[in-house]
């Protein structure tokens, strides 16, 4: 057997199934995770909202101007050329909790109590392998 195969299959179910709850919310996985890097990192630049997101700093700068077309962030920024500030709007973070509970649902879903044995050994010890662990913050 195959760790990454192995992984590779679960992260598609894993997927799956938080694509089927956030899409309820017109969320996606991609968007979900951009929320949460400008929610947890104020202040973060483009390129490091972009390293965190493991996408192109044109691709965030899309993702964002689609998020403040959407009413879920502002771009505080002065003018062009200088750094931006980037934050959730009240709805914003409003979407951002439903999508929390979302994932506590899928969490529940596959890991939890009732579901597969494996699955819950496997979550088990994911969660483990990073109590206490906090990534750092991107550098320049």
């Amino acid at each position: 057997m195959s760790p990454s195969i192995l992984v590779i299959t679960m992260s598609r179910r894993v997927e799956a199934a938080l694509g089927a709850e956030l899409g309820a919310l017109d969320l996606t996985v991609a968007r979900l995770g951009l929320l949460g890097h400008i929610n947890g990192v104020p202040g973060a630049s483009f390129s490091e909202l972009a390293r965190m997101s493991g996408t192109s700093v044109q691709s965030v700068h899309a993702a964002v101007k689609g998020l403040v077309g959407a009413g879920l962030v502002r771009d505080l920024t002065a003018r062009a050329g200088s750094a931006s500030t980037i934050e959730l709007t009240e709805a914003g973070a409003e979407l951002l909790a439903q999508a929390r509970k979302a994932v506590t649902r899928v969490d529940t879903q596959l890991f939890g109590a009732e579901s597969d044995p494996i699955l819950r050994r496997v979550g088990a010890a994911i969660v483990d392998a990073f109590a206490g662990e906090t990534p750092p913050r991107p550098g320049p």
